[in-house]
């Protein structure tokens, strides 16, 4: 992608700041990114990313709590957050005359959130019951049980959304706890994309978020992952009429020099994807070799792939939707003769200028709007920075037939893998 103006500063107490300015629409797109995610959870405490999230929207003195959302639509704007492995945000999108207010309430419940203990008590049976909600979906049941399975050392081990017995017995004050050592100008970032000006912008946010007292670093408490040293396989029984298979390998951090190259061979394998958390793009997988091989020959009834861009290694998966009159071992058989075509055979210059062409578009058409583009201003730095962002177009350009062949025999290796089956017991799932 060709080069922006962006506008980044640091604030005497430890706040990044990136600006962008897009006159397009009158709108600003406004994002606090805070360097806290599952990675950061130790056991007994799983999940408490998640729910502090929860409580974030549970109002400080000033912005009580059925004020808050009626605030935001009265404007005419949006706004929600998302808590991942390596962070935790917030945003809102509004009418550029009006996007003071999103400043002011995310400075206020960035050191003046309440925590009220009923407020807790009845957001743990929401958090609880998204957990139990998730445990209904034979794709949640499998991919857990891959993660706990993939990750032994490292805190990627478990879900966001936590382990039931630690959602049922954290208390108040470990969610406040979490709260006050993460939440800090120090361990944030925040970016702003829209029609202003990035001078005024600027010097709004000083007077807005320059005040707020740092603290500590906060822990980082993730320690490497042993490389695997054999293949993992495992089964999970439950609920439903429909089996799915997943194999998951060990993968590249989004700052390694391999993460490119693999996401070519991600699309050649099970088509392109978007690397937003928001997607884009909406380009079919059909062209994809796995769908070549599993769907178009009747043994899956879909086929699906992804990377994520991930602060440390994690895992790419595979994930196939067996056809009900087809048996599992004819589907992996199929998915393995694949992977070992991009091993032993270089791939024509053509198809990797095909799926690398297909990679970009995904990317870029996941990166448009005045939303994503701001998304990705505070992104980008949470796994690396926003020149990986503002690169990353012409890396994938830049691949070529021997980065993909190393890429596929260097990381597709079955003792670098797990592969699941999720087994149906036949009976319905519970609503």
């Amino acid at each position: 992608m060709k080069p922006e103006t962006i506008l980044k500063a640091h604030l005497s107490n430890g706040l990044t700041i990136h600006l962008k300015e897009i006159h397009t629409a009158p709108l600003i797109s406004h994002w606090v990114w805070y360097r806290v995610g599952s990675r950061d959870e130790r056991p007994g405490r799983t999940g408490v990313s998640h729910w502090v999230e929860h409580m974030q929207f549970k109002g400080t003195p000033k912005y009580p709590p059925e004020v808050l959302d009626k605030a935001i639509s009265r404007e005419g704007g949006v706004w929600n957050a998302f808590t991942y492995l390596d962070w935790t945000t917030y945003y809102e999108t509004l009418p550029a005359a009006k996007i003071d207010l999103a400043l002011d309430l995310e400075a206020d419940r960035m050191v003046n959130s309440i925590y009220d203990p009923e407020e807790v008590a009845s957001e743990r049976n929401v958090v609880i019951s998204e957990r139990e909600g998730s445990e209904n979906e034979p794709l949640f049941r499998l991919g857990e049980a891959m993660q706990n399975s993939a990750f032994r050392v490292h805190t990627y081990h478990h879900e966001v959304v936590g382990e039931k017995a630690d959602l049922q017995t954290m208390q108040r004050d470990d969610l406040y706890d979490h709260y006050r050592t993460y939440y800090l100008p120090n361990n944030a970032i925040v970016a702003a994309a829209g029609d202003f000006d990035a001078q005024e912008m600027l010097a709004k946010m000083e007077k807005i978020y320059g005040g707020l007292p740092c603290g500590a670093t906060p822990p980082r408490p993730a320690q490497p992952e042993p490389p695997a040293q054999a293949e993992t396989r495992l089964e999970v029984h439950g609920p439903g009429e429909t089996t799915y298979i997943q194999v998951a390998y060990h993968a590249p951090a989004a700052n390694e020099a391999d993460f490119a190259a693999f996401t070519v061979l991600d699309s050649l394998l099970s088509g392109p994807s978007s690397l937003n958390m928001f997607g884009g793009g909406g380009i079919s997988n059909k062209t994809s070799r796995l769908y070549r091989a599993l769907v178009e020959k009747e043994l899956a009834v879909g086929v699906g792939g992804g990377l994520q861009a991930t602060l440390d290694p994690y895992l790419y998966d595979l994930t196939i939707t067996l056809r009900p009159d087809r048996q599992v071992a004819e589907a992996q058989q199929a998915l393995d003769d694949e992977i070992k075509r991009m091993q032993d055979h270089m791939v024509s210059a053509d198809e990797i200028h095909r799926a690398a062409k297909q990679a970009r578009a995904m990317f870029i058409y996941g990166s448009e709007n005045i939303t994503n583009q701001a998304f990705w201003l505070g992104y980008a730095d949470m796994f690396a920075d926003y020149t990986w962002f503002t690169g990353y177009v012409d890396r994938l350009a830049a691949i070529t037939p021997a980065d993909v062949l190393r890429v596929a025999q260097t990381w597709l290796r079955p003792e670098n893998r797990l592969v699941g089956v999720y087994v149906p017991d036949g009976e319905e799932e519970t609503a």
